[in-house]
């Protein structure tokens, strides 16, 4: 499938961000994915898995959390926001403006908007889909949970998750998995025996697994399918 690039900026209160943005050739309208990268930030690997998105037939917008910024300072207020369990901060209100001028350009169906996130960006995935409803699915790599997980989840829209079975991520997941399973939310948490944090980065050699890349990008892909 053919498909167009570019970069685009989105208005952030009086600010802009940047961000990628991928998606089939012709009119649409197709579902979108919003995609937040995990601590590298908006790198060759994540622009990648965006077109791969816009090759299955999905619009697609990576974010740059970082934009700039000190990446270290950031991602210590982001994740510190994250894990006290806070339903609203910069980071998820930044995805939240995202996802606003996401569902407003040609070709992209506002109806059918999810997003997936890797590591950091796993863990805002999730913290956002507990407080925005325009989020129809989400698919979280090795992120985190947010504190007061059994209450947020009964607000979540259907995930499917991959993490590694033995990594620090492990644990929240497996609670993140009872919680949805307690409120009826459709989701498909699956742990990936010897894989490392970030199996999923084929640009990172140290970690990459290509099995386990292929079956949670497969397994991604069919549950999209089903609730986009």
């Amino acid at each position: 499938m053919n498909i167009t690039t570019k970069s685009v900026t989105y208005p952030f209160g009086k600010e802009t961000r940047p961000a990628f943005l991928a998606q089939p050739e012709g009119d649409g309208p197709f579902p979108g994915v919003v995609v937040i990268h995990e601590v590298f930030g908006l790198n060759e690997n994540i622009k990648d898995i965006t077109q791969r998105f816009a090759r299955q037939g999905y619009a697609a917008l990576a974010v740059d959390m970082f934009s700039g910024r000190s990446q270290v300072v950031c991602l210590f207020r982001f994740m510190s926001a994250n894990l006290r369990g806070l339903a609203t901060h910069a980071g998820i209100d930044e995805l939240k403006a995202a996802l606003t001028f996401f569902g407003q350009q040609p070709g992209v169906d506002p109806q059918r908007l999810g997003a997936i996130g890797f590591c950091m960006g796993g863990g805002f995935a999730i913290t956002w889909a507990f407080s925005d409803p325009r989020l129809h699915v989400i698919a979280p790599f090795y992120g985190t949970t947010p504190k007061n997980l059994e209450e947020a989840a009964a607000r979540s829209c259907p995930i499917v998750g991959s993490f590694p079975e033995k990594d620090f991520t492990a644990e929240p997941a497996h609670a993140l998995k009872a919680a949805l399973d307690k409120q009826g939310i459709p989701n498909d948490i699956k742990f990936y025996p010897e894989t490392r944090h970030s199996f999923f980065n084929d640009q990172s050699p140290r970690t990459y697994n290509a099995e386990a890349a292929a079956d949670a990008w497969q397994r991604t892909l069919v549950f999209f399918e089903t609730y986009l």
